[in-house]
């Protein structure tokens, strides 16, 4: 009998290593930088993510920081691409259909972007120099590509104004990174193109007439409220993972030592700043609505009031958006469910002056708002002047669809 010849089994096909793999690898670092902190993220992380080893990641990316300016360029240029690819061309018989055309272009990108949109708006911050100034200018060409149609449009405009109009506009749309509330895509579209429209055609007030200066009013010297007061600063400029207790110390003058006198620990600091955002917040909107006698009216007052204090307390904000996820979870959740029962009360009052308006719609709506307060206080620098908080207003009021 001849001897049986055993069948080696069929050779496995080569690995090949996809050409996109750098493209792959940067998009998973955006989403979990843009869900977790760009401090909360390890390159094993996101090594993981994408089912590589970490000495692979290595081979695309020398370092975490490299590998966080890839994918915040990714996320910026996309957007510019989207808008080169517009094919209206930009004359003024064409600027209504090219606008529209741009804004069709850059919200379906940031719908593809929406879990990732996060990374520029928040994390943006701990670029360095020479990067943040490289986004900076890819979202001041993005802002041009909506102004100069619209000075086709609406000639009687300045620049500033227009400049002004764009940033909220485009706020509308970056809005949809902020929550997680469902729609479909084209429900979503029409929906932001109508708020978008809405801000495009308002009629700002006049701006001030000279710069505004605020009173400087006495602060208070008692040494712990002297510390959160410094550590918010020092949060808000640096960031939270970038500023240590030597740090908050030295700003008011005492040793680590002395720090922890008052605090057992950064967070915990962070963690009264936030506390304190919430509660100001929740008494803010529940003092413009004690006296109001029309849903109307209300939401009306709340709209200026969150101008108001969004102004005043910009550093307070700007923290307690971009630094509560280095909070233990279970603060988080409390924070959350306070600032979901601050977006309800908008909702209720929009649906109440809107009945025509879906409660997902609402709530959409009044993220946008809530969004330029902040994008475009950013622009005028959180500029104090009555004039400056009225124009911003008006932007709000234009987003949600009210008067």
């Amino acid at each position: 009998m001849a001897p049986t010849i055993a069948k080696s089994a069929p050779a496995a096909p080569p690995r090949t290593r996809p050409k996109d793999r750098r493209q792959h690898i940067a998009m998973a670092a955006a989403l979990a930088f843009s869900e977790r902190g760009y401090h909360q993220v390890s390159l094993s992380d996101v090594a993981d993510a994408v089912g590589i080893s970490a000495p692979a990641l290595y081979r695309h990316f020398p370092n975490k920081y490299a590998l966080f300016v890839d994918a915040a360029q990714r996320l910026a240029h996309g957007l510019i691409e989207a808008t080169d690819a517009v094919e209206v061309p930009e004359e003024p018989d064409t600027a209504r259909e090219r606008l529209d055309a741009l804004l069709n272009a850059i919200i379906a990108k940031t719908i593809e972007n929406r879990r990732t949109g996060g990374l520029y708006r928040w994390e943006g911050r701990y670029l360095e120099r020479p990067e943040r100034d490289r986004l900076r200018d890819e979202f001041a060409r993005l802002r041009a590509s909506i102004r100069r149609p619209l000075e086709m449009l609406r000639p009687e405009l300045d620049e500033a104004d227009a400049d002004m109009l764009a940033t909220a506009a485009l706020s509308v749309v970056a809005s949809i990174t902020t929550h997680r509330t469902t729609m479909a895509q084209k429900p979503m579209t029409e929906l932001l193109i109508a708020s978008a429209d809405r801000i495009l055609a308002a009629d700002l007030p006049a701006p001030a007439d000279a710069p505004f200066v605020a009173e400087t009013g006495l602060t208070s010297s008692a040494k712990r409220e002297t510390m959160i007061r410094e550590s918010i600063s020092l949060f808000y400029h640096r960031g939270y993972h970038e500023t240590s207790v030597e740090d908050i110390s030295a700003a008011v003058g005492i040793t680590a030592s002395g720090f922890y006198r008052h605090f057992a620990s950064k967070s915990e600091i962070l963690l009264e700043a936030c506390v304190r955002a919430a509660e100001r917040l929740s008494a803010t909107a529940a003092g413009a609505l004690a006296s109001a006698g029309s849903s109307g009216e209300a939401l009306s007052r709340l709209v200026d009031s969150y101008v108001d204090y969004s102004f005043v307390h910009h550093e307070l904000v700007s923290v307690y958006f971009s630094d509560v996820g280095a909070l233990d979870k279970v603060d988080q959740t409390r924070l959350q469910a306070i600032q979901r029962d601050h977006v309800d009360e908008w909702v209720a009052l929009l649906q109440d002056v809107r009945p025509d308006r879906s409660a997902s719609a609402a709530r959409f709506l009044v993220h946008a708002g809530l969004t330029v307060v902040v994008d475009v206080g950013r622009t005028v620098r959180f500029d104090g002047a009555p004039e400056t908080r009225a124009r911003v207003g008006t932007l709000v009021r234009a987003s949600i669809g009210v008067e």
